[in-house]
């Protein structure tokens, strides 16, 4: 029962922050990584109340808690010193939500109150994390996207320099998966 109620208010939350974006730029908001994984915490956390703790949705919360963590984490100590206006991503209604408190709710929930992932699933957070920098790096390549992150702009930088944020982002979301994993089992 009470993990009903924090399930229900983790969608509650997600659906706040997810909306708080403009409707007219929603859409055009899901090349963000941090979009991404919180929509994987509102489908997650819903699979999770209708089907139950079956293997594919625990996996599925498990791959979305390690991409709200890489988020804060990336959040917090990469963009917040980056950017020049960083007080939108931390203290807006969007920023807040998406950010702090939803990963806050789903670290919290997935470690006390989930059933935890197997070690095989250890390999789904850094590959979907890979795919989707793949995927950005070339969209910047191909001048199609700029960004949405600094260090995705390839063209802005050395390719010595896209290839050490590569790897830091990678072990990070590596590291992230082990933590997340050993936590919770």
């Amino acid at each position: 029962m009470f993990l009903t109620i924090v399930l229900l208010l983790i969608i509650v939350c997600e659906i706040w922050g997810i909306t708080a974006v403009e409707r007219k730029h929603l859409l055009k908001s899901m090349i963000y990584y941090t979009q991404l994984s919180n929509v994987a915490a509102l489908v997650s956390a819903a699979c999770l109340l209708l089907f139950g703790p079956q293997e594919w949705v625990v996996n599925f919360r498990y791959l979305a808690v390690c991409m709200l963590v890489m988020t804060c984490l990336v959040t917090v100590f990469v963009l917040q010193p980056l950017l020049k206006n960083s007080q939108l991503l931390l203290w807006s209604r969007s920023g807040f939500f998406l950010h702090l408190v939803c990963p806050f709710l789903n670290v919290i929930s997935y470690i006390f109150l989930e059933t935890p992932a197997k070690g095989a699933a250890l390999y789904l957070p850094p590959a979907v994390t890979l795919l989707y920098g793949i995927i950005m790096l070339y969209m910047n390549y191909i001048e199609k996207i700029d960004g949405p992150y600094p260090f995705l702009r390839i063209r802005n930088q050395t390719r010595t320099a896209t290839v050490m944020w590569i790897l830091v982002l990678l072990a990070a979301v590596t590291a992230i998966s082990t933590a997340v994993l050993h936590a919770a089992g």
